[in-house]
């Protein structure tokens, strides 16, 4: 249980006097239950975000300017859901097992591996009293062991707003959004995954991958934890 409001105090004291309810079939006790979770994982069959087409593999053979990106499902699904109320409702319960779930998508990689959350404008992070993006992040680290790391190596660059814009002016926004951070180095041995919690018209994403391109990142992998359903223009 939580409220949108800019102290995240008062929700957070209010998880703890009050129980959580699953997201996915109302039981108390947890926000989201292991069935219902085991649920999310069992019918998730990975797709290529930008063309919706089935994509076992993670590389999409009609997109090749994506690296082998891995979807868990759509906005429409539970998983959306959780999103929201992470992200809008500051249940931060619901970091854990959505990371959980985010490690059967994603395969298992050798070597050093940095996970790159896309960043949250800072006045988002302020109201919300959390960066969601950055939570659900290092709690995959967390699971997946030494060799992964959260890697902040994209910066925010300026402070638009994505949510409610048209497909054309996310996309300019985008091109501008994000710099390379200056005083991190980029490894060539390390593989990179650049995460993100909704994927709408792939314009963050798109922008964060040319970016690291351009800046010599040779190992890139895509996780996404929804897709929204839109049609291309």
């Amino acid at each position: 249980m939580g409220f949108n409001v800019n102290n995240t105090t008062f929700p957070n004291l209010l998880d703890l006097l009050f129980p959580h309810y699953c997201r996915g079939c109302g039981a108390l006790g947890s926000p989201l239950c292991r069935r219902c979770k085991n649920d999310i994982i069992f019918s998730s069959s990975n797709f290529c975000p930008n063309c919706k087409d089935f994509c076992p593999s993670g590389k999409c053979t009609k997109c090749s300017f994506l690296p082998p990106t891995f979807v868990v499902g759509n906005r429409t699904d539970l998983i959306g859901k959780l999103v929201y109320d992470l992200k809008f409702y500051s249940v931060r319960a619901l970091a854990e097992p959505m990371a959980e779930i985010l490690d059967t998508v994603v395969p298992k990689i050798g070597g050093d591996v940095a996970i790159i959350p896309l960043p949250t404008i800072r006045s988002h992070v302020r109201q919300r009293g959390l960066d969601h993006t950055n939570i659900i992040a290092r709690h995959f680290s967390k699971i997946r062991g030494d060799k992964y790391s959260v890697v902040h190596l994209l910066c925010r660059n300026n402070h638009t707003i994505q949510v409610g814009a048209d497909r054309e002016t996310r996309l300019k926004q985008a091109d501008s959004a994000y710099y390379i951070n200056p005083k991190l180095a980029i490894d060539s041995d390390t593989t990179y995954i650049v995460f993100d919690d909704i994927w709408t018209t792939g314009a963050s994403i798109k922008a964060a991958v040319k970016l690291l391109k351009s800046a010599g990142v040779k190992k890139i992998l895509v996780a996404i934890l929804a897709v929204s359903r839109v049609d291309k223009k």
